[in-house]
């Protein structure tokens, strides 16, 4: 009888063991999902930033372009 009784509590050990792995696994997956948002968030605003970036040299390089004497 004893050893039925070792062999339940093993099995309650393992029960709770998994149950919290289970726990830790949902809340790690919880945290991945928020970063990968946060990851996909801040690489359209480096596109955005990009682009405008690029729009203000264009811009920059045709006002230099338009005030240079005519012998350049």
């Amino acid at each position: 009888m004893n050893g039925v009784f070792e062999m339940n509590e093993e099995l309650i050990e393992l029960q709770t063991q998994v149950s919290f792995q289970e726990d830790t696994i949902a809340r790690l997956n919880e945290v991945v999902t928020r970063q990968q948002q946060e990851i996909d968030s801040l690489k359209q605003e480096m596109t955005q930033l990009k682009k405008q970036l690029m729009a203000m040299a264009s811009s920059q390089l045709e006002k230099q372009e338009e005030s240079a004497p005519p012998h350049y």
